[in-house]
């Protein structure tokens, strides 16, 4: 018999938030990562990293299925975005970001399938970012996230709102931003793709 996971049902608090800010204690993840620098935009660097990711954890996916039965949805992509110094974090100024972009794994994704995955699918599809996936754990703990409805472009607002809940909270919000990309942006109109906006913060 077949162990099914879905991280829409299982991890919903974490994906999906209400529109308004809401404070969530996001609990460690493995995820594959690569990185990055500058604005996603224009970086050709960026739409290979989120190619590759995709592809790896697809790769692993299937590995597992085939080996032992367990079936799972592939997250959908992450990325934590960053400057030196994050009291001049600002979404006008892409070119100065840093960035990391992710897809989180299932507790059963181990080193090992990762490795052997990673691999095969260097094998099959050669693509030389595969050699340069890290597979770690990330830990945000307290947290503010809320969901944005429309386009990237249009986050402003909403990460501003943010920001003026975790103020109120008495935090301070000198950790890397995170926004997690429900949509495709392929597929979906502009003004119905779906963002998770999260901020860490400390007291």
């Amino acid at each position: 018999m077949s162990e099914k996971m879905d991280w829409k049902k299982d991890l919903k608090n974490l994906y999906f938030p209400s529109p308004n800010p809401v404070t969530v204690d996001v609990p460690p993840i493995n995820y594959l990562m690569l990185d990055g620098h500058g604005d996603p935009n224009h970086s050709a660097r960026y739409q290979a990293v989120v190619e590759t990711l995709f592809s790896l954890a697809y790769t692993i996916k299937f590995a597992i299925k085939k080996a032992e039965g367990a079936e799972y949805s592939v997250f959908p992509a992450e990325g934590i975005w960053w400057v030196s110094d994050m009291r001049e974090f600002s979404i006008e100024h892409k070119e100065n970001w840093d960035w990391t972009m992710m897809i989180a794994q299932p507790g059963l994704v181990t080193t090992e399938w990762v490795e052997s995955s990673r691999k095969e699918a260097i094998k099959k599809k050669g693509l030389l970012l595969f050699e340069l996936v890290r597979f770690e754990s990330y830990h945000e703990g307290c947290s503010a996230q809320l969901m944005h409805v429309g386009p990237y472009a249009a986050e402003a607002p909403n990460i501003a709102r943010l920001h003026a809940y975790i103020e109120t909270m008495g935090g301070r919000k000198d950790l890397k931003h995170h926004e997690i990309y429900l949509g495709d942006v392929r597929k979906t109109a502009p003004e119905k793709l779906k963002t998770v906006i999260r901020q860490p913060y400390r007291k």
